[in-house]
């Protein structure tokens, strides 16, 4: 062909292009730059491989997709297409601003090239999430349910021919395809009914939504133009008030999973994670629903709140390695709530799983494990992002929901659709909401300033979303103490230590009993001080029942009174020390004195079967004063990072200057010293293969020896070129690392 026929090589378009649109490409196509190319013609040759098409159209949206199937329709990828016959193409599927648009963005990607003529590369249906032209050639008028019942209406030999291009290649060849064919055979019959497409006398196709209804697939996209997601409409303060009260629910709970793990460490599996039944334990004890506790263990394990190994101290029973809080869970629990909610907000955002596949059946029919690898999913951060950034864009209080939120993410990213269903979609909505970024299906106010990366911006508006703390609480006549909001810690930390939850929520129910009392004298609180902060911080006033409880219990604590012999027990009631003495026996606990026993156990079951007992002993230390000699959780070394995400690097700004800075160089520098990129080589290589061209190419052999051979591409393959070499009349292999140019033999 000549030049003109084949309009201008993408090679010369971009020498011509300046160096901050050649920038830009290398910044939205980074493979090209890594490594960087030897020449302009390397770069091109890169840009038009099969592989480096299938990245570059991974993130495209359907309307710049769809441009790229109309060119291919058009021919684009071997002869030049006017602008004004791809607008006529696409007619009013979409407005011509928008497809000029995409187009533009095309050619910055160089996915398209050309002025008043455009090209595209000869792989380019390689980029597609269908095969070129469904999209093109398809009827957007009819819907599914319309299809569902043409397919229904069909008889066998119909029904046939259709089930072979849907598993074989939806093209199909065939004389009837002409115009004036019988019509009693299927292939007029079902082009008459819109299920196939003519795309010349010879050759139909089977329209993508057509293929989609077969395989039970919800069809889409359809409209070129972007689908509306918003379903609601709310005030941002409503939004953020909802967000604030779920991030105080899950950093409680947080608190709750951590204490938990903290008394009594889970063995991990042999395969890894946690079995079935450990979670479904760790949820009766927490009161955490099993899909909610899913997402907690998978947050606190990528945060380093939590990990595996040997805790120290060790559990009595169970085999290592432990999973247990680590030291770190300790510092997260000091800070600030804001703070807390950015650290879980960031992990859940890079988090490299799919916690909402805990307890389900993977294809092995093996139920997914908690905390193991089976979850790992590269492309989970990426469903996660995309979803906030949709919402983002919305305007304030714009709410989805999961069926329009599917649709407007895949028409955004169709190469991702099957991660992009409602159900997959569901649950990212749901743990956005968990963490506080999302509210009544739309982003809140701190959400939108965490998708867009100011850390400070995420916390301030958190801070800001988030109830000021209260300094009082409301108790009940029956012992309950209600709390209308979030307690200062301070205040929270004093409740806890002399009542127990009872309801949790935004306004928390605590009760306070017998035993929850004799724990805060367990600690070292005394009646007085008891008093005190009840009086103190209750808007209602105290109950006389807590009163006279308090006396109660603090009277009868502490009379027996354990210290180290390996441990003794005091009393100044000679009576109440003898009836203990009998109660403790098994541990050999003995009379010394009246008012003095002691014991080889050590103070710690002495203190447990006391109290098993019935009796309210205290811990004394050798000053005599109340201590709180209770077991400390625990706590296993925390890990650098569990699963981490790692982004993929992009080169700088700086970088690829240098980098057109060198293409420029050699572009002007004489041809005959330039050695050829081998991935530039196994291109050209493969394009001659394919078109059967021959091809002028230089070769040094094992001695060193250089020369120019004729040969006719065969096939490329494992670093080989399988040739027939004109000068040997036979068929033989090149190494392609020592091929140093190819050029057409027309044009040598």
């Amino acid at each position: 062909m000549t030049e003109h026929t084949q309009g201008v090589p993408l090679g010369s378009w971009l020498a011509e292009l300046p160096d901050e649109r050649l920038i830009r490409l290398l910044e939205l196509r980074p493979d090209l730059a890594q490594p960087p190319p030897g020449s302009i013609a390397a770069l091109a040759a890169r840009a038009q491989a099969r592989q480096s098409l299938k990245a570059a159209t991974d993130e495209l949206d359907f309307l710049r997709l769809a441009v790229i199937d109309a060119l291919v329709v058009l021919h684009a990828d071997t002869t030049p297409v006017p602008v004004a016959k791809l607008l006529t193409l696409i007619g009013d599927r979409a407005p011509e601003a928008e497809v000029l648009n995409a187009l533009a963005d095309l050619k910055d990607r160089a996915l398209a090239w050309g002025d008043g003529e455009l090209r595209v590369a000869q792989d380019a249906g390689a980029g597609l999430p269908w095969h070129p032209g469904q999209v093109t050639l398809e009827d957007a008028s009819v819907n599914p349910d319309q299809i569902a019942e043409l397919i229904d209406g069909l008889d066998d030999p119909q029904r046939e021919l259709l089930d072979r291009l849907l598993e074989g290649s939806p093209l199909g060849r065939t004389r009837d395809a002409a115009p004036g064919a019988p019509a009693d055979r299927p292939v007029p019959q079902l082009l008459a009914l819109g299920l196939l497409r003519r795309i010349d006398a010879d050759t139909v196709i089977l329209p993508r939504h057509v293929g989609q209804v077969l395989r039970g697939e919800e069809p889409g996209p359809v409209r070129l133009a972007a689908p509306d997601p918003v379903v609601s409409t709310t005030t941002s303060a409503d939004i953020d008030a909802v967000a604030a009260g779920a991030v105080i629910d899950l950093l409680r709970e947080v608190d709750l999973l951590v204490e938990s793990l903290s008394a009594a460490p889970i063995s991990e599996l042999r395969s890894g994670g946690l079995g079935v039944r450990e979670v479904r334990r760790l949820a009766k004890v927490t009161g955490i629903d099993e899909a909610r506790l899913g997402l907690l263990l998978e947050l606190t394990a990528a945060a380093g709140l939590i990990a595996s190994g040997v805790p120290e101290p060790q559990p009595v029973s169970g085999d290592p390695p432990f999973w247990a809080p680590t030291v770190t869970a300790d510092r997260f629990a000091e800070a600030p709530i804001a703070e807390r909610w950015h650290l879980l907000a960031t992990t859940w955002l890079d988090l490299a799983a799919r916690p909402a596949l805990i307890g389900s059946r993977g294809p092995d029919a093996k139920p997914y494990a908690a905390l193991s690898d089976s979850l790992y999913s590269t492309a989970a951060p990426l469903d996660r992002r995309l979803l906030l950034e949709m919402l983002a864009q919305l305007p304030a209080g714009a709410g989805v929901d999961k069926d329009t939120a599917s649709t407007a993410l895949i028409w955004r990213r169709p190469r991702w659709s099957k991660r992009l269903q409602p159900g997959p979609v569901a649950d990212l909505l749901d743990e956005a909401h968990q963490l506080g970024l999302v509210g009544r299906g739309a982003i809140s106010t701190p959400g939108r300033a965490f998708i867009g990366g100011d850390e400070a911006d995420a916390v301030s508006a958190m801070a800001r979303a988030l109830p000021t703390p209260i300094d009082h609480f409301l108790v009940q006549a029956d012992l309950t103490v209600v709390v209308p909001g979030p307690l200062e810690r301070d205040l929270a930390e004093q409740l806890a230590t002399v009542a127990t939850v009872e309801s949790a929520g935004t306004a928390m129910v605590y009760r306070v009993s017998e035993q929850s009392i004799r724990h805060a004298l367990d600690v070292g609180k005394t009646a007085d001080e008891l008093h005190t902060l009840f009086s103190r911080h209750s808007k209602t006033p105290v109950p006389q029942g807590l009163t006279y409880l308090i006396d109660d219990v603090a009277r009868r604590h502490g009379q027996l009174r354990i210290g180290m012999a390996a441990s003794f027990v005091r009393c100044e009631d000679p009576t109440l020390l003898a009836q203990a003495a009998a109660a403790a026996e098994p541990l050999g606990l003995r009379v010394l004195a009246p008012t003095v026993a002691i014991s080889q156990a050590p103070i710690s079951e002495v203190l447990t079967a006391l109290q098993d007992a019935g009796f309210a002993p205290a811990a004394e230390d050798s000053t005599g004063a109340v201590v709180d000699i209770r077991a400390r959780g625990a706590r296993v070394a925390a890990p650098q990072r569990r699963r981490p995400h790692r982004p993929v690097s992009h080169p700088s700004s700086e970088t690829l200057s240098a980098v057109v800075s060198v293409l420029r160089k050699v572009t002007t520098a004489p041809f005959a010293h330039m050695r050829i990129d081998p991935a530039v080589a196994m291109s050209l290589l493969q394009r001659a293969a394919r078109e059967q061209e021959t091809v002028l190419i230089g070769y040094v052999d094992a001695a060193g020896v250089a020369t120019q051979r004729v040969v006719a591409p065969i096939a490329v393959t494992g670093g080989q070129l399988m040739a027939f070499d004109s000068a040997s009349s036979r068929a033989r292999e090149f190494a392609i690392h020592r091929i140093t140019s190819v050029m057409s033999a027309e044009n040598g």
